[in-house]
């Protein structure tokens, strides 16, 4: 999943962006707030880590504008601000889940893998194409009822081509959904996860769009 860490203190993203890494998510990161909604305008990520202590805005305001955008975009607010009223006003505009500094991260993590459950349950939890199923709960592909093993990304991958059936998705799209900003990817990554992929699948199951990306077609 694509996570925006919008925090302005370096070391604790550093910190944060290393662990998310670590646990399989791909992370992009900014310091402001301003920056953080141009970005959701632009491409929405699958979660938001919002620190509430900017420089240039209040996190407050961007927790209003980032619900202007989206009303499902999960949202978890990190902040100092550690009064009761200071959580039920952060909740009240529209975060998911209020995490307060100092932190553990594997705490971070379990309620970011709560985020990834209720995606994956309001969302083609269980989503066939042909005699491929996918199930997004259970991190598990099948082909004919006989599961398959993939890496996350390639998991990652097959689900982003199977919940746009139908629909060409681009090298580029792609690999914004599997890696951060800035993270060096050689120019056949996708190319290469493609390959491993489809010889776990049925023949032609994804099909090349010459020069423009890859698609599974609809059932």
């Amino acid at each position: 999943m694509q996570v925006l860490l919008i925090e302005d203190d370096i070391a604790l993203a550093e910190a944060l962006m290393q662990s998310l890494k670590y646990e399989g998510f791909a992370v992009n990161h900014l310091t402001q707030g301003k920056q953080a909604i141009t970005s959701i305008k632009t491409e929405l990520p699958d979660i938001v880590i919002l620190d509430l202590g900017l420089p240039d805005i209040d996190g407050t305001e961007v927790l209003k504008l980032i619900r202007q955008e989206s009303a499902d975009l999960p949202v978890l607010v990190l902040t100092a601000r550690i009064t009761l009223e200071d959580k039920v006003n952060g909740l009240d505009l529209g975060a998911d889940d209020y995490l307060a500094k100092p932190f553990e991260v594997a705490e971070l993590m379990a309620r970011l893998r709560v985020f990834e459950r209720r995606a994956s349950s309001s969302k083609h939890s269980g989503l066939s194409i042909g005699n491929v199923r996918i199930d997004s709960a259970s991190h598990q592909v099948s082909v004919t009822g006989e599961n398959i093993d993939l890496s996350r990304r390639e998991f990652m991958l097959l689900k982003a081509l199977m919940e746009n059936a139908g629909r060409v998705q681009t090298r580029y799209s792609l690999e914004s959904k599997l890696y951060s900003w800035g993270e060096e990817v050689a120019s056949n990554t996708i190319e290469v996860h493609i390959h491993h992929l489809r010889k776990k699948l049925p023949d032609n199951f994804i099909q090349t769009i010459r020069g423009i990306g890859y698609i599974v077609q609809s059932a």
